[in-house]
């Protein structure tokens, strides 16, 4: 699934093509992944003669401005956009298409049809579903090291789980916890209330970091994530832990370990990350 530096890497190249187009029309042929309205009809009539004027993005969730409207969509498993000639030919896995008056359209691609798209008018956005409940940004000023603290010392879970809950803060997959975790030595398995304030400072330094490195590298590419223009993103060779069971740590040489950890397959180091 993607993280937040994929996202923002989608976000980017997406707001290149796209931004300044006006849609003429929308088919869609997987009515499901429209959750607000829960007309389709009124999700098309909402849209047509709307240009779009913004894509932004909060946590995971892309956000399509046009002039009145807020589009919140979620990419899930293997969402994609992509903007192309309304002459080139699309495969049974395309279920959203936003036809623009210039002839091009942009093309919403999912082989899971787990992605999801709300609409709602501009302001409403953040507090209705989904966003409503997200944490605060990992980069903004909300995200201290104090912040992190408290709501770590509020939750007796495991460290791991506790980082993936968007409730706490946004953004972090099973991707970059394994990674943030690694970096700052600390073990999976460890009860988040558990931590020191020293281990609490690493972390929150590692989290951004990490974050902050992977969007300038264009997010990972793991199985099939790829841009809006069909880049791949290049994180995945700076990676110390996720994807790499077996291999030398690049820290110590001891082979990576995986386990699973809150239902999610865990890489780490047994030697730099003690229980």
């Amino acid at each position: 699934m993607p993280e937040l530096p994929e996202v923002e890497t989608v976000r980017k190249t997406l707001k290149k093509l796209v931004v300044s187009k006006t849609i003429e029309n929308i088919t869609v042929y997987w009515p499901k992944i429209i959750k607000n309205p829960l007309e389709v009809e009124q999700f098309i009539d909402a849209l047509k003669g709307e240009t779009i004027v913004d894509v932004g993005r909060r946590g995971k969730f892309l956000i399509i401005y046009t002039g009145n409207y807020a589009l919140v969509s979620h990419l899930r498993m293997e969402g994609k956009y992509g903007l192309h000639s309304k002459t080139e030919p699309f495969d049974k896995h395309t279920h959203v298409i936003f036809h623009f008056t210039d002839d091009t359209e942009l093309r919403y691609r999912d082989v899971r049809k787990f992605g999801t798209m709300h609409l709602y008018k501009k302001g409403e956005e953040f507090i209705k579903p989904p966003l409503i409940d997200l944490g605060p940004e990992p980069f903004s000023k909300e995200f201290t090291e104090e912040y992190l603290a408290e709501k770590l010392k509020k939750t007796s879970r495991k460290v791991k789980p506790a980082l993936l809950d968007q409730k706490l803060f946004v953004g972090l997959g099973n991707i970059y916890v394994d990674e943030a975790l690694f970096r700052a030595g600390i073990h999976p398995e460890r009860l988040a209330n558990t931590l020191n304030e020293k281990e609490i400072t690493g972390l929150h330094r590692e989290i951004v970091a990490t974050l902050s490195e992977a969007v300038k590298k264009g997010g990972s590419t793991i199985r099939s994530y790829v841009n809006s223009q069909g880049e791949i993103g290049m994180f995945q060779l700076e990676l110390y832990a996720y994807g790499r069971k077996g291999e030398a740590c690049k820290k110590c040489g001891t082979p990576l370990e995986k386990m699973t950890v809150g239902g999610r397959g865990t890489h780490y180091c047994p030697t730099c990350q003690k229980l």
